[in-house]
């Protein structure tokens, strides 16, 4: 493969403009990112050291094998809910390596209100379980949770993808072999005693650690029966009399430790296999993608230029580079990994949609799985377009997209607008990755035109009332319909109501995928077959 040709001069004013503007951006994500997992009021950190115990992090960074690294998601889940008092929506997941085996682990948060589960709680949940299914993880459960915040009980208990959806991917990882541990630092109290209950293996911390379907006030105001949490669901009354936990603890360091080995008796299962070669590094410094993304959204770039800095060697075997040029497509490797990318340099027309469709079957073909590299404006729309049929190749390109068999990743780069967002796997579209920068923004159309769509809709409104603003109130409706709705377009209201696997740092993006990638080659490919292809 050759390497790409940069054309960015790190000497240029655009260069110095866009890096002074995306590194005040990344210091606050930074900020953000930090304050989200460490940030806590001392009266609740009090609390945990009367109580004998850490906080999550700590759990994590003693079960993870020293040095190794670990790839968190959704650090900053429920930033923009709660008026902010659920940080990380009170979980803490990531993907890392335990004795040698790697695994997926899930932390509740004793520090956030008991690590009661808030309704993004159990979202942040099921998705961890969701990406252990997809991808044929383990799991870790590291258990301290004061159950559902009663207060939003309307939205944790009834639907589908609700607190019952947790148990049901517990139960389908068992069906799938996949190994679940966990370890109950605290209590598991109503729903949450299932899953030490569903899984495979279960280790509980004497004094502290708890497990019943009817905590002591439930249990009294029920029955008229009084007991102490420990009698009625402690370690000793599960581990000698019940059986519902394998293993009692003397302390959170003991269950730690049991809990490592545990998981170094289980069976390393086989890589999925695909083409790879040795590592390197890029030949383009990853930092400089600080100075390739613009200071606005509807600033056009080289997607080229960022592949380079994403990829080993910045060598990249552009496909179909002559033909539609509004999507990049090529081969390339990341980690050592053989990936197909695909990129978007602008609107899809007929033939970039028709070139991404013929290249991700080749990439099915080939066993190569897809990295999606978004900053989309949508399909092109006009007659000439639908004459030339850009509806229909577009439902070719969501079509072959939707069933590839080999795994999907995406990076939200900059914009991602409209049903472009479907073509190019959006979240709908089950990526087994999707992370996002904090420049992104997503909507159904463009801020400016939806913003004046709304206000007109407003302002129609207010006149069939009989009112008639003048300019100044016409500006007024206008700017507060765009301000909700810039809100509501930014990566940080996405990565808040977990639209995406977590808000990363560009030059963070390449790691990321690396440890994406090789984390989904522990689950078979698919099978080929698309369904109908309207021709």
């Amino acid at each position: 493969m050759n390497r790409i040709q940069s054309r960015v001069s790190t000497a240029s004013d655009d260069y110095k403009r866009f890096r002074a503007h995306n590194e005040k951006m990344i210091a606050e994500f930074r900020e953000a990112q930090d304050a989200a997992r460490f940030k806590r009021p001392q009266r609740d950190l009090d609390r945990l050291t009367r109580q004998s115990k850490m906080t999550a992090r700590e759990r994590i960074d003693l079960l993870l094998d020293p040095g190794t690294p670990f790839l968190e998601l959704s650090t900053l889940a429920a930033n923009q809910a709660y008026d902010g008092g659920a940080p990380g929506a009170g979980q803490v997941v990531g993907i890392g390596t335990v004795s040698g085996r790697e695994v997926i682990i899930r932390a509740d948060d004793p520090s956030v209100k008991g690590g009661a589960w808030y309704p993004l709680s159990i979202k942040k949940i099921v998705r961890c379980l969701d990406i252990a299914i997809e991808n044929r993880l383990p799991v870790v459960h590291l258990c301290d949770s004061a159950g559902g915040f009663l207060p939003l009980q309307s939205t944790l208990f009834a639907d589908r993808y609700y607190a019952g959806r947790i148990f049901r991917n517990q139960s389908t990882l068992s069906k799938l072999a996949c190994k679940q541990l966990a370890l109950v630092f605290g209590h598991c109290t109503a729903g949450g005693a299932y899953i030490p209950a569903l899984s495979d293996y279960s280790i509980m911390v004497r004094g502290n650690g708890g497990v019943f379907l009817g905590g002591p006030p439930l249990v009294k105001a029920a029955t008229g029966e009084e007991h102490t949490a420990d009698e009625i669901g402690g370690a000793d009354l599960h581990t000698q009399i019940s059986g519902t936990v394998d293993f009692a603890a003397d302390d959170e360091r003991h269950a730690i430790d049991l809990g490592r080995d545990i998981v170094a008796q289980w069976e390393r299962a086989p890589k999925t296999p695909i083409q790879r070669q040795d590592f390197e590094e890029p030949y383009y410094d990853p930092d400089e993608l600080l100075g390739v993304i613009p200071d606005d959204v509807k600033i056009q770039f080289d997607m080229r230029e960022v592949i380079a800095r994403l990829v080993d060697g910045s060598r990249f075997l552009e496909y179909q580079p002559d033909y539609g040029t509004t999507l990049v497509a090529g081969f390339a490797h990341i980690w050592g990994y053989k990936v197909g990318i695909l990129g978007n340099n602008g609107v899809l027309f007929n033939d970039s949609t028709l070139k991404a469709t013929h290249f991700m079957e080749l990439c099915n073909q080939n066993n190569t799985p897809l990295v999606f590299l978004q900053n989309i404006t949508g399909y092109m729309v006009g007659r000439d377009y639908e004459m030339a049929g850009i509806t229909k190749d577009g439902a070719k390109m969501i079509m072959v997209q939707t069933n590839s068999k080999v795994p999907k990743f995406t990076v939200m780069t900059n914009g991602s607008f409209g049903a472009g967002n479907y073509g190019m796997c959006g979240r709908a579209f089950d990526p087994r990755f999707l992370f996002s920068w904090p420049n992104h923004r997503i909507s159904v159309m463009g801020e400016e035109q939806a913003a004046k769509t709304l206000a007109e809709i407003k302002i129609a409104q207010l006149k069939r009332l009989g009112e008639d603003p003048d300019q100044k109130e016409i500006d007024e409706i206008f700017e507060s319909v765009a301000r909700d709705y810039r809100q509501q377009a930014s990566a940080w209201w996405s990565t808040s109501e977990i639209w995406d696997d977590g808000m990363i740092d560009p030059r963070d993006t390449r790691n990321a995928l690396g440890l994406a990638i090789q984390a989904s080659l522990n689950a078979p490919f698919g099978t080929d077959g698309y369904g109908v292809l309207r021709l």
